[in-house]
């Protein structure tokens, strides 16, 4: 079972909501190239390390981006689980394999927690995932809002910047 973290630094509040990127408007004119129902995937060693599909793709060749409509997003974990992210419009730097996803971005993951937001930005190098939006995060267990979201994805570590309120569901065990 994947154990997810929560802890909120209010010391490291203002310092991350500072340095929070927001995502420009995404415009898809003068592309060098464009594609409709696409479909990549990265794979290491035999594995699938992550997948991407959208709806269509416009690719700026000078600027080395790519930008998306309609995104889904499949990351597979070394533990096993997989993380599902979804949002209306999309932005990758080919070099880097960073993201910035924008519009009702929904991130699952297979055990079962849900994220919503506006907008989030992920650096592949770190695998970090982070969005000064509001956000919405629930399980079976536990229900939890607040401004600014950041994700450790290799550290399993969830960090919520600021006006957190949390629901704890309760539960059995069995």
């Amino acid at each position: 079972m994947v154990l997810v973290s929560l802890w909120v630094n209010l010391v490291e509040r203002n310092k991350a909501v500072e340095e929070a990127e927001k995502v420009p408007a995404i415009s898809t004119g003068g592309a060098d190239q464009r594609l409709e129902k696409i479909r990549l995937v990265e794979e290491k060693h035999g594995k699938k390390t992550w997948e991407l599909e959208a709806k269509a793709i416009h690719h700026y060749q000078s600027e080395n981006i790519l930008l998306l409509e309609d995104v889904k997003v499949i990351y597979y974990a070394k533990d096993g689980h997989s993380f599902t992210i979804t949002g209306h419009q999309g932005k990758v730097h080919q070099a880097s394999k960073d993201m910035e996803l924008t519009g009702n971005v929904l991130l699952t993951s297979t055990d079962g927690y849900r994220l919503k937001t506006q907008s989030i930005s992920y650096r592949h190098g770190s695998k970090q995932a982070k969005t000064p939006d509001p956000v919405e995060f629930e399980g079976e267990q536990i229900r939890l809002t607040g401004k600014g979201m950041l994700i450790d994805i290799e550290a399993k570590t969830f960090k919520v910047l600021s006006q957190v309120k949390t629901l704890w569901k309760g539960g059995r065990r069995g």
